[in-house]
């Protein structure tokens, strides 16, 4: 694990303007904490941010459309099950490209983005304007045979493709290294990027000789992993950091890039700007997500704490908080912290108090093995990221 991940946030000497902090900011499938994931109004969103690099996944229908859905899936991201009920299988290789064009992509994450639509990869080349690139992950390549070819096909069959290559803007990735090297044989040109766990010198080596860039977990790796790395002549990539104290620890590391879901965050920090301007005095103190027994046992299962820092009361009436993969857990109506006081928001069943609100889910939704918590108003301004182990 990484020590400096726990540094305070005033160690590190604020950028300016003239002396941006030196690493690509990587917009994880779209702008993930700001809007659904891999739709048009989170490329959108990510592409205004002046990210390095758009991140987004590619999957194939069933009728070989390279689709942009993370999921193996449909059920976490879209109106799937309501809209064909019958289905035995939501698997996204399920469907055809004009079943998925039916889809809700957006109704999940937030009504304000009722309507979004499950973009197709020739799509995306539309976003890498204002300077952004555009990194293609394979996603679970064995369950979508060929796609290699038909993303290989999609980059050749549009010349805005080949310019993005010629100014360094384009990457493809995986976790699948054969999918990977599949790729690299079929379109030698584009630069390529494995993700995972980083392996032994000797492998890194023999990556380094066909790819660009390692991308991996920055909870996992360990201190000496960007020498080890860069050494190679790879640039070093980690995923997925979202608050901005880890964000400012992987600069200080010296990574080469960092794939985060609020790509804006990064961006301001690198410039020297106030990473959360919408912030209020309303921070997550502490997250509770390994309860003894189970997670979700009524009255004291896990949970968000909510401290108000300030010296007045702060209404949090709406309020909503969002993790990685955006399950919500909402604050009820009526709801005002008082000063320097604590609201528990909470996952499972219990009774609600002045200082406890249950959403009860039905199931435990907090990652005991760490995650990254966005706290925002109803008007969907961003007023805290918390990370976690």
């Amino acid at each position: 694990m990484i020590a400096t991940v726990a540094i305070v946030f005033a160690k590190f000497a604020p950028a300016t303007a003239n002396t941006p902090l030196e690493v690509d900011t990587v917009a994880h499938r779209g702008a993930a904490a700001m809007a659904p994931e891999n739709t048009p109004a989170g490329l959108e969103f990510a592409r205004h941010t002046h990210a390095r690099y758009i991140e987004v996944d590619v999957q194939l229908s069933a009728d070989g459309v390279p689709v942009i859905v993370h999921d193996v899936t449909l059920t976490r991201t879209s109106n799937a099950v309501e809209v064909f009920p019958d289905r035995e299988s939501y698997a996204v290789t399920e469907f055809t490209w004009d079943e998925l064009q039916q889809l809700d992509a957006g109704s999940w994450y937030h009504e304000d983005f009722a309507g979004e639509r499950i973009p197709r990869l020739e799509d995306v080349i539309d976003y890498a304007r204002s300077g952004a690139g555009i990194n293609i992950e394979l996603k679970d390549p064995a369950l979508s045979p060929g796609v290699e070819q038909v993303v290989a096909d999609v980059l050749a069959a549009d010349d805005r493709w080949h310019a993005l290559n010629q100014r360094g803007g384009l990457v493809v990735s995986s976790f699948d290294i054969d999918s990977l090297a599949t790729f690299h044989g079929l379109a030698p040109h584009v630069p390529v990027g494995g993700i995972g766990g980083v392996p032994d010198d000797a492998t890194l080596a023999d990556h380094a000789t066909w790819m660009a860039s390692w991308t991996t977990n920055y909870r996992l790796m360990d201190d000496a992993a960007v020498d080890r790395v860069q050494v190679t002549g790879m640039e070093f990539v980690v995923y997925t950091v979202n608050s901005p104290e880890h964000m400012l620890a992987m600069v200080d590391l010296g990574v080469d890039g960092i794939v985060t879901d609020a790509p804006q965050v990064l961006e301001r920090l690198k410039f020297g700007f106030d990473p959360l301007p919408d912030a209020n005095g309303v921070v997550v103190s502490e997250v509770v997500a390994d309860v003894p027994g189970v997670d979700i046992e009524p009255e004291t299962g896990e949970h968000v704490v909510l401290h108000n820092t300030t010296d007045q009361p702060v209404d949090v009436d709406g309020w909503f908080l969002l993790d990685a993969v955006a399950n919500r857990l909402d604050v009820g109506p009526g709801y005002v912290i008082p000063p320097d006081g604590t609201l528990g928001v909470y996952t499972g069943p219990g009774t609600n108090t002045s200082d406890r609100y249950y959403n009860d889910f039905g199931r435990n939704v907090l990652n005991n093995n760490g995650d990254s918590i966005a706290v925002f108003t109803p008007d969907r301004e961003l007023i805290d990221l918390f990370a976690y182990y």
